[in-house]
């Protein structure tokens, strides 16, 4: 796919990976739909995308709620005419062990809100904006580009139950909409970052840090550009779908 000129959605596109997603479609002529729930991170990416002569608008969207998800692709599409692409990678965290054990006894386990939230969000939302997304491209007849931000801890995370589950969903989602959007023109594939160095890990004691990069041979944090450049490998290789590209500077979990 040439980007410029065609119209993607991204969501959680405020901060961190989202805004760095943006900024290089953008860059390379790509017209942004920008979902998030954060007015004032979104606004602050939508005058990034904007210097590089693009076309932008912003949306309030919970991408867990399906009427704000059916609402806004349709808004998308009234103000820009069309829908090429989209990126899923809002999400959230909420890290528990299954359960908790002091001394023989268990203290505490991870609660069923927590499971809900980040599988409502993460994969739920995904779900939502992808089969949205999709109705839109088939009916507009010029086929289309769907990429899942997935994550390494989809084999398995210790601490994160809900996180490895959604981010394993989300991966295979994937291959299934691959298969099943094919024939209409639409390709999917999904991206599945390391360690990467978001405003989250930046903020954390370099001690910490020190112990996050030393099991990755590449010895550091990936930069959230580095996620986009493989968003944009995947948009403009045409012969690239159903599959995931690891960035991850060779960890193994």
């Amino acid at each position: 796919m040439d980007l410029s000129n065609k119209t993607v959605v991204v969501t959680g596109a405020g901060r961190g990976i989202g805004r760095a997603i943006s900024l290089e479609l953008a860059r390379h002529g790509a017209n942004i739909a920008l979902f998030d729930l954060n007015t004032a991170d979104v606004e602050a990416t939508h005058a990034q995308c904007e210097r590089e002569s693009v076309r932008v608008r912003d949306y309030c969207v919970n991408v867990a709620m399906e009427d704000e998800v059916s609402g806004a692709m349709a808004k998308v599409v009234a103000d820009f005419g069309r829908l090429d692409g989209l990126v899923n990678n809002a999400g959230i965290v909420k890290d528990s062990l299954l359960v908790k054990v002091k001394d023989g006894v268990v203290t505490s386990r991870m609660s069923l809100d927590q499971w809900n939230a980040v599988i409502s969000v993460n994969l739920g939302g995904a779900f939502l904006c992808a089969r949205e997304a999709a109705v839109h491209m088939i009916e507009g007849g010029n086929g289309g580009v769907i990429v899942n931000i997935s994550s390494i801890s989809r084999t398995g995370n210790a601490g994160q139950t809900n996180y490895s589950a959604a981010k394993a969903g989300i991966e295979s989602m994937g291959v299934v909409w691959a298969k099943e959007l094919a024939r209409y023109g639409i390709r999917v594939g999904s991206i599945a970052p390391g360690f990467t160095r978001t405003e989250i890990l930046a903020s954390m004691r370099p001690e910490v840090l020190e112990k996050l990069t030393a099991p990755v041979p590449l010895r550091r944090l990936g930069q959230p550009e580095e996620i986009a450049h493989a968003v944009r490998f995947i948009f403009e290789n045409d012969f690239f779908t159903g599959r995931c590209l690891d960035i991850d500077g060779g960890l193994r979990l």
